[in-house]
């Protein structure tokens, strides 16, 4: 799904978080690609493939390069998805990554982190480089392959940025070799 929020910062907009000891916040895992995986858990396609998907990232890549996030952004079924109910289903699929509930609308059926980004729905895919910003935001099942691709092209990035910042620290600096331009 293309919007105009892609390239932007990302923040989630939560309630309440499990699998962890503290509100999620992306700022937090600068420095790391973040895959939010927005889902419901009554979605057929989030049970289906969104989820397993989510559990095959964060088993593929280490946590200190790529940190998988769930968002359960509710916009339909209010009455019947309630935190509690979500607890088990994360224990029930043992969802081991953190997973923070989208904050509901006081105005609309549609939650707030989702409002805000004009996700398309769940199951929502959203990938985040390592300086916090929006890289990805696909409404659907996505392609495994290509979406190891992008990933490892945002982790490259940094390998790219990292040399070029050593290059910038060298030049111009005399030793006892010579003197580096």
């Amino acid at each position: 799904m293309l919007n105009n929020h892609v390239g932007r910062p990302f923040e989630i907009n939560a309630t309440k978080s499990f699998n962890t000891e503290k509100n999620i916040k992306i700022a937090d895992f600068r420095g790391q690609v973040v895959v939010v995986y927005v889902f419901q858990m009554l979605c057929p396609g989030c049970v289906s493939h969104g989820l397993p998907l989510a559990k095959n990232l964060q088993q593929s890549f280490r946590s200190d390069d790529v940190q998988v996030i769930g968002l359960h952004s509710v916009f339909e079924h209010h009455e019947v998805m309630t935190p509690s109910a979500l607890e088990a289903f994360i224990h029930e699929y043992r969802l081991t990554f953190p997973v923070a509930v989208d904050t509901p609308s006081q105005h609309s059926n549609v939650p707030e982190t989702m409002k805000a980004y004009q996700f398309g729905g769940t199951p929502t895919l959203l990938v985040i480089d390592r300086q916090g910003r929006l890289r990805l935001n696909h409404f659907g099942s996505i392609n495994e392959l290509q979406l190891g691709a992008i990933i490892g092209s945002l982790l490259d990035e940094k390998s790219v940025q990292t040399q070029t910042e050593d290059a910038d620290e060298s030049s111009g600096r005399c030793d006892d070799e010579g003197c580096r331009i």
